[in-house]
């Protein structure tokens, strides 16, 4: 997949140097004069970065940073003329993942596009790790509340949801049906603990040959076959 970079900036010499760069490492480049024409990109067809002057004709760099930023976490490398401590520290404060004053080495404006391609990358990798859990054949989508079993989605009630998703974070670990009551139902809930029995039947019903275990005398656990 192709990635798109917009470029905000209004000297030529520098369009065509960093266009120049850019198309070389295959990045797709929409260059760009003003902020008030970038604007109109991101929500037409939105770039995977941008790379932005802070001095602009009309909208400046700060105020376009703050807007994208305030709609999105896409990576933004700020170039500028402006090398004071201060325009530094206030590009990152509005959102800038860096700051690159201005004459700057084409190259490592390269480089510096390529390791936050690379951190960002990793960081949305990390994202949907955290998003979902999985064990053998049971998979768990935390955000959305999915749950999917050998290949097959299952619609669940929120206790059954609730139950597959402690046991499945913590695999081979026995619960005691105590436990799962005072998380899964709350440590309000006066009933008798057969309703872990039944919940867990009613999950074994749906699933078929999902691997929770009964430990007699105890309660339950969530097999997780040893690679």
């Amino acid at each position: 997949m192709t990635v798109h970079i917009g470029l905000v900036e209004d000297d030529t010499n520098i369009q065509n140097i960093v266009s120049a760069y850019l198309k070389k490492e295959g990045y797709q480049t929409t260059i760009l004069d003003n902020a008030e024409d970038g604007w109109k990109l991101w929500e037409n067809n939105p770039p995977d970065m941008w790379i932005l002057d802070i001095m602009l004709p009309g909208m400046d760099g700060y105020e376009f940073c703050k807007k994208i930023r305030n709609e999105s976490d896409v990576p933004i490398i700020i170039i500028s003329a402006k090398d004071e401590e201060i325009d530094k520290i206030l590009g990152l404060e509005l959102g800038g993942d860096d700051y690159l004053t201005k004459p700057f080495s084409p190259r490592e404006l390269i480089a510096r596009v390529k390791r936050l391609f690379k951190r960002s990358t990793s960081q949305r990798q990390d994202d949907v790790e955290e998003d979902r859990v999985k064990v053998d054949q049971l998979l768990v989508y935390k955000n959305e509340r999915r749950v999917f079993f050998e290949g097959e989605e299952f619609e669940t009630t929120t206790k059954e949801y609730d139950m597959l998703l402690l046991l499945a974070e913590n695999p081979n670990r026995a619960f005691s049906r105590e436990e799962l009551l005072m998380k899964i139902w709350g440590n309000d809930y006066f009933g008798s603990d057969r309703a872990v029995d039944d919940l867990i039947k009613r999950i074994r019903k749906k699933m078929g040959n999902i691997p929770l275990e009964t430990v007699w005398g105890f309660g339950y656990r969530l097999r997780k076959d040893e690679e």
